[in-house]
């Protein structure tokens, strides 16, 4: 998983829904009120799209935002996932 992906999808889906990463690095928009569970299966974590990227102007500052990037990769490394930092752009 890149964390510069996950940057991507929370930019796309602020405000249809929150972002659930899973462990086979699939990211799913699910709603505000989701359970936390699909068909027996749990996501490593549910980020919230306008906490973490609400306060970029643009997509280019969140993907190269030292802080933002830090934070999404300890958050899902402290759920037992995998993560990647891609290259800056």
């Amino acid at each position: 998983m890149i964390t510069q992906d996950i940057i991507r999808k929370l930019w796309d889906e602020a405000g249809y829904g929150n972002v659930a990463v899973w462990e086979n690095d699939t990211l799913t928009v699910v709603p505000a009120d989701y359970c936390g569970e699909t068909r027996g299966k749990k996501p490593l974590v549910i980020l919230k799209p306008i906490a973490l990227v609400n306060t970029f102007e643009l997509l280019d500052f969140a993907l190269n935002d030292e802080e933002l990037l830090t934070k999404i990769e300890e958050t899902v490394r402290a759920c037992g996932g995998t993560i990647t930092r891609g290259s800056k752009e």
